[in-house]
């Protein structure tokens, strides 16, 4: 049973606080990266900033709305809401409008809406219905193919849309699938798919397949139960070399063009500061001019005079670092590492399957923007458009980040009754 009458009282304050934090201090941020002494006024709606807390307030209505449904709700409509969220993302395929190449918004007035950022809600709940259903066994193949669907078709669709780093995030899910049986071999596969495409694009693709026979010869040799496999093993080797015969042909047909100089530069194929290597590289200097203190609110020179694009927005962090230093940085970093496990504490005390594989579905979609947004803004993955959560301007994800988190939040506050 509830603690009381009052919703309020079942709440997990701790998640909303933290919450809170992020989104206060992302607005601050957004207000440094975009500041300048002609509009000053907080509430200038030509501005980022005034932007973002409109966007705010209508976020904190929509957590208050969702708060006040039954938690009921969200598991009976689950396929519902997939449903037209999928149609949203077809209907911005036809009629959506063009930005920075991506066809992935619809353009109403000045109103911006980015059905990416609602689809990976819709799929999480999609998701943790169909996993949780009572005659669904994770360990039956069809199971699997069912729930790789139910993640891989929105992806798909946002995939058509030019936005692969929209796309690329539902991969994330993969580690709701983990904490629900998958093998961890499959991970440990994917890891290796990995490493062999990265480094066949800096080796030559024979030497690569060289390598690769070596291992297996070694293999062989050194495992006695193996001996009796050599044809399954003769296959292994087979399917990887053809794997790595297909990168270059992957790498320069499949991907688009600023795509490919993006990840020619973060691996030193080629240098271009000035070009796909600019954003990173002046957002290094951002982040490293900050030192251990940082240069101290509205003083970061970097942020002042625009040296970095789309400061507010991907590359927010470099504001965060600039202007508040090691000090600042680490503690945003211990801020998102409270929340991701405070929600996975938070998912392994439901009582209800459901609750507890959405749970999951948020820390993992959390975790996935949070790490490569960091890691692309100091160098270390590919600059691939997605934004910080609850920090980066937005109105859509802003929008989709609290849907997320939010519906959890419910369902975490009535989990005494759901079964």
């Amino acid at each position: 049973m509830r603690r009381g009458n009052n919703i309020l009282q079942n709440i997990d304050w701790i998640t909303v606080l933290l919450y809170l934090i992020l989104v206060l201090v992302g607005w601050v941020n957004i207000y440094a990266a975009v500041y300048n002494e002609e509009h000053g006024s907080i509430l200038d709606m030509t501005q980022n900033y005034g932007k973002q807390l409109l966007w705010i307030g209508t976020s904190v209505l929509l957590a208050l709305v969702i708060l006040l449904i039954d938690a009921k709700f969200f598991s009976t409509f689950s396929y519902l809401i997939y449903f037209l969220t999928l149609m949203l993302l077809i209907g911005v395929l036809l009629f959506g409008r063009e930005i920075a190449g991506s066809k992935s918004w619809f353009q109403i007035g000045s109103f911006s809406l980015q059905p990416a950022e609602l689809g990976k809600f819709a799929t999480a709940l999609a998701l943790a219905k169909y996993l949780s259903g009572i005659d669904k066994d994770f360990s039956k193949f069809k199971t699997k193919v069912v729930a790789a669907f139910i993640i891989m078709f929105p992806a798909m669709l946002i995939l058509l849309q030019h936005d692969t780093g929209s796309a690329l995030v539902y991969t994330s899910f993969i580690l709701v699938l983990y904490r629900e049986g998958l093998s961890g071999n499959l991970l440990i596969l994917g890891l290796i798919v990995a490493i062999l495409f990265v480094v066949t694009l800096l080796v030559n693709k024979f030497i690569v397949i060289g390598i690769i026979a070596a291992l297996f010869i070694l293999f062989y040799l050194l495992n006695k139960a193996v001996r009796k496999r050599l044809f399954p093993l003769i296959g292994v080797f087979i399917i990887a070399s053809m794997y790595v015969l297909s990168v270059d042909y992957v790498f320069e047909n499949v991907l688009e063009p600023h795509q490919k100089k993006r990840i020619n530069v973060l691996l030193g194929i080629e240098t271009d500061i000035r070009g796909a290597g600019y954003n990173v590289h002046q957002s290094k200097i951002a982040i490293g001019s900050g030192g251990f203190s940082g240069k101290g609110f509205l003083k970061g020179t970097q942020t002042k005079f625009d040296f970095v694009p789309e400061q507010s927005t991907d590359f927010i962090f470099c504001t965060i670092g600039e202007e508040w230093g090691f000090v600042g940085s680490f503690i945003l970093i211990m801020l998102f590492l409270a929340l991701l496990i405070r929600l996975i504490f938070l998912a392994e005390r439901q009582r209800s399957k459901f609750s507890r594989i959405y749970g999951y579905g948020v820390a993992s979609v959390l975790f996935f923007h949070f790490t490569i947004n960091l890691g692309m803004t100091i160098g270390l993955f590919p600059v691939i458009g997605i934004p910080l959560p609850f920090i980066s301007y937005g109105g859509s994800s802003l929008w989709g980040f609290t849907i997320l988190l939010f519906i959890f939040i419910k369902q975490d506050s009535e989990r005494l009754e759901l079964l």
